[in-house]
C-alpha cells in the first residue's frame, strides 16, 4: 500500500535463519544425524519383518487393551493397508509419527509441568502456544529445509513444533486440576514437591496428560502430507504425487491407508487413557484415607 510504512518483518526473519544457519550449522547436523537414526531404526523395525507378523503383535495388544472387537479391527485395517500395497509407505509413515511423537513430548510435558508450578510462565508461554498453533504448517518448512536439507529431518522438526502445544497445555491442565486436598495431604506427611509431582500430581494428571498425547498423535498425522512434500517419503510422498499427477486411485488409497492408522492409534492411547483414569481415581480414594488416618494414627 503506497504512502503507508512498510515493517520489514520478514527481512528480519530471514535474516534471523541466515544467521542460526551460518553459525549453528554443526549443531543442526548432530539433530538431524538423531532424527534420521532414529526414523530409519524404528522404520527398519516395522518393515523388515513380514507384514502378517505385524498384523499379529498388533492384534494381540489391541485384545489386551481394548478387547476383542478393537483386536479385529486393527487386524483387518492393517491387513487392508496391504491389499492396497501401502505397506512400506504406511511403516514409514508410522515411523515417522512416533519418533516426532517422542519428540514433541519430551518437549512438551516439561514445559506443561513448569506452567502448572509457575504462573508467570503460563502466561508468557500461553501467546507462544497460541502463535505455533496458528502458524500455518508450510511456514515451518522453510527454515526446516534450510537447517535439515531434503527428507525425513525437516518433516520431523516441522512435525514437533506443529504438534506440540496440546502436549503442554493438557499437561498443565491435568496438574492443575489435580484435588489440592490430595497435594496437602502429601505435604502433611513430609513429602517434598519434587515427591509429590512424581507420586500424587503426575499419576493423579495421567488421564489429561494421555489426551494430550492423543492429539499430539493426531496432529502428527495431519502433517504427513506436508513431510511428504520435502522428501520425507511415506504415505504422505504418495499423496504428493497424486495431487502432482491428478491420480485418484493412487490418492485415495494412500489417504485410507492414512485414516486407517489414525483410527488405531486414537483408540489404542484412548484407552490407555481410561486405564489411567481409574488407577487415578483409586489412588486419590487411597490418599485421602490416609490423610483421615494420619491424625488417628497420632493420637
Amino acid at each position: 500500500m503506497e504512502g503507508f510504512i512498510r515493517l520489514p518483518v520478514g527481512d528480519v526473519a530471514e535474516d534471523c535463519v541466515a544467521w542460526v544457519v551460518a553459525n549453528l550449522k554443526g549443531l543442526f547436523d548432530v539433530l538431524r544425524t538423531i532424527f534420521v537414526e532414529m526414523y530409519d531404526a524404528l522404520y527398519s523395525v516395522l518393515s523388515t519383518p513380514p507384514f502378517w507378523v505385524i498384523v499379529i503383535v498388533a492384534a494381540v495388544i489391541g485384545l489386551f487393551v481394548r478387547g476383542r472387537g478393537f483386536a479385529v479391527g486393527s487386524a483387518l485395517g492393517l491387513l487392508f493397508i496391504a491389499s492396497v500395497d501401502q505397506w512400506e509407505n504406511s511403516m514409514a509413515t508410522l515411523a515417522l509419527v512416533v519418533v516426532s511423537t517422542l519428540w514433541a513430548l519430551v518437549i512438551s510435558i516439561p514445559l506443561g509441568i513448569l506452567a502448572a508450578r509457575s504462573d508467570v510462565f503460563s502466561r508468557i508461554n500461553r501467546p507462544i502456544l497460541d502463535f505455533l498453533q496458528t502458524m500455518p504448517a508450510f511456514v515451518y518448512l522453510i527454515p526446516a529445509l534450510l537447517l535439515f536439507r531434503v527428507g525425513v529431518a525437516p518433516g520431523i522438526v516441522a512435525t514437533i513444533i506443529f504438534s506440540l502445544a496440546p502436549g503442554v497445555r493438557f499437561t498443565e491442565l491435568g496438574i492443575r486440576g489435580v484435588d489440592q486436598e490430595v497435594v496437602e495431604a502429601g505435604k502433611a506427611f513430609g513429602a517434598s514437591d519434587g515427591r509429590i509431582l512424581r507420586q500424587i500430581q503426575l499419576p493423579l494428571a495421567l488421564p489429561t496428560i494421555m489426551a494430550g498425547v492423543n492429539q499430539v498423535i493426531m496432529l502428527s498425522l495431519s502433517m504427513v502430507v506436508i513431510a511428504g512434500m520435502v522428501g520425507a517419503g511415506g504415505l504422505g510422498g504418495d499423496i504428493v504425487a497424486s495431487l502432482n499427477r491428478l491420480d485418484t486411485a493412487l490418492g485415495v488409497e494412500a489417504g485410507l491407508a492414512v485414516v486407517v492408522i489414525a483410527i488405531i492409534l486414537d483408540r489404542f492411547t484412548g484407552a490407555f487413557g481410561r486405564h489411567s483414569g481409574l488407577f487415578a481415581k483409586l489412588r486419590a480414594a487411597h490418599q485421602r484415607r490416609a490423610a483421615g488416618e494420619a491424625p488417628e494414627e497420632s493420637n
